[in-house]
């Protein structure tokens, strides 16, 4: 069970990291899945020629353990509200991150989308205030993370930004595009690097700006960041105020705002 102190340093810094929610044997037998699909070999440096090799979703054993841990589902039901989320039995999003000097092109500043009907045009998918579709991003890791392993990074409470520039958009939100600025706004924000040992989970608000970085001298880095997916979108204006967690965060962003 999550503690109320990490409970409000989610609501407040937008991210908690769940230590040891499934052990280095899942981790490595998940590992060795992901090795076959990159087609490198783990003990020849020689075939690791592409910076990032992005992997789908597995609904292989190791994955299924991992995202079914009690201890996780648990922190949903706290985070989210029980039954307020959708069960997985899968992991997807694999940015697989090698050792290199070659520019991955990918490590702006961002937040994961929500919505949208266009598999081709993510820019041109949208997020919304009450967070229609998505209730965290995840970070799982599958490796071992330490500072020179390419870590995610975060802005820490970027996620309260986020509410003011979207309550004016109402239901339709915003596309990926319209976001850019709202990113750059962020750089002010204390930086966080998403370390930790295969087993950690982070568990992160969907307004939650991070970014990738180039692995350009560490070891692989095997990680996750599916979406927990929202049943239905967030209310924010219960009569009763017992507001979830997710849902106390965006409500603190628009008060800020309003200061």
């Amino acid at each position: 069970m999550l503690t109320e102190t990490e409970i409000a340093a989610f609501v407040t810094d937008g991210f908690v990291r769940v230590d040891q929610v499934f052990s280095g044997e899942i981790a490595e037998a998940g590992r060795e899945i992901l090795w076959r699909a990159t087609g490198y070999d783990p003990d020849d440096r020689s075939t690791w020629v592409e910076p990032v090799v992005r992997l789908g979703d597995f609904p292989q054993e190791p994955f299924r353990v991992a995202v079914n841990a009690r201890a996780l589902h648990e922190a949903f039901d706290q985070l989210i509200g029980p039954e307020q989320w959708v069960p997985r039995n899968s992991l997807g999003g694999w940015p697989i991150r090698f050792p290199s000097l070659t520019p991955s092109g990918d490590d702006g500043w961002h937040v994961d989308a929500s919505f949208g009907d266009d598999p081709n045009d993510y820019m041109t998918w949208r997020l919304n205030l009450r967070t229609r579709g998505r209730a965290l991003l995840m970070l799982f890791l599958f490796s071992d993370v330490d500072f020179d392993d390419a870590p995610t990074r975060i802005r820490v409470g970027s996620h309260l930004r986020l509410p003011p520039v979207l309550a004016p958009h109402g239901e339709r939100g915003l596309r990926m595009r319209e976001m850019l600025d709202v990113y750059a706004a962020t750089d002010d924000l204390p930086q966080a690097l998403a370390t930790g040992q295969a087993g950690d989970v982070y568990l992160c608000h969907p307004f939650l700006v991070h970014a990738a970085q180039p692995n350009l001298t560490g070891r692989p880095k095997f990680m996750a960041q599916p979406p927990l997916v929202l049943r239905e979108p967030c209310v924010l204006d219960r009569p009763d105020g017992r507001y979830t967690p997710l849902e106390r965060a965006i409500r603190l962003g628009l008060e800020g705002s309003a200061r």
